[in-house]
């Protein structure tokens, strides 16, 4: 355990009312210094939905991160600001930046104000089978023992990490965003909605990365339960650009769609 990672039983510990420090959970497939993209995304997602002074009457309507460079498993400090602020709309802005070093992610969440049954309620799109019908598969190779892989519970509906194309993953997860708190419904759908191009990817992961800078969720409906699904189609042009769309589901149903834009390279 490296003195910059926690050993608590959760993706993070706070030990500030704005530092964080990540636990060997949030350690993603690509290197094992750097963190998943998940966690951290649901980490902003919380600041935001956290911040001082943030209206109960708002929900988040979409949200886009911008991954500058990979998240380092070390402690963390989140800012918040508000960009926009108007009745019905408001644009807030939230990011991580390690101990001693730049800003490595952020954050800009549209958050839109509710008026609970104001207009009929209409949820487009096909349902997936739930979690329960759905099956285990292994993960794909990861040199290391402990990481996001082992921080999430994973059931496919259809596809598995292995195979290649679309898939439809439910991800649950096993540990709390922060340690000591309740972890919200939406903390669960960001934790989840990066491994849009990890369940669809269309390579051998063995020759290939496919990394994204991006991740961008937007949310019809508010999330609700543990189980978040990612039936997710990834596209990959021949020079090394591509992209993820996902369709996001609880188990009431369809709740949004996340994108991911990708990196694609052979492996050096």
């Amino acid at each position: 355990m490296s003195e910059e990672t926690s050993s608590a039983e959760a993706f993070f510990e706070r030990v500030a009312d704005d530092r964080f420090v990540p636990t060997e959970y949030t350690r993603g497939p690509w290197s094992a210094d750097s963190q998943h993209a998940g966690p951290p995304a649901a980490l902003l997602g919380r600041a935001v939905r956290m911040r001082d002074g943030a209206r109960e009457d708002m929900r988040l309507a979409r949200i886009t991160f911008e991954i500058t460079s990979p998240v380092p498993l070390k402690p963390l400090t989140v800012a918040t600001r508000v960009l926009r602020q108007g009745r019905s709309v408001e644009l807030v802005e939230a990011s991580l930046t390690p101990e001693g070093a730049d800003e490595v992610m952020r954050a800009r969440a549209l958050r839109i104000r509710t008026l609970p049954g104001s207009v009929p309620q209409s949820a487009p799109g096909p349902e997936v089978p739930g979690p329960e019908a759905a099956a285990v598969e292994p993960f794909f190779p990861v040199p290391w023992d402990v990481g996001y892989h082992t921080g999430m519970e994973a059931r496919f509906a259809h596809g598995s990490f292995l195979g290649r194309g679309p898939a439809a993953c439910w991800l649950r997860m096993r540990v709390p965003l922060v340690e000591g708190e309740k972890t919200a419904p939406l903390d669960r759908v960001l934790a989840a909605a990066d491994s849009g191009n990890g369940v669809s990817n269309v390579l051998d992961f063995s020759q290939h990365l496919f990394v994204n800078p991006d991740l961008t969720v937007h949310l019809h409906r508010h999330p609700v339960g543990e189980w978040v699904c990612v039936d997710a189609r990834t596209s990959v042009d021949s020079a090394g650009v591509g992209m993820t769309e996902a369709a996001l589901h609880d188990e009431e149903g369809p709740i949004g769609r996340g994108v991911q834009s990708l990196f694609v390279a052979e492996r050096g």
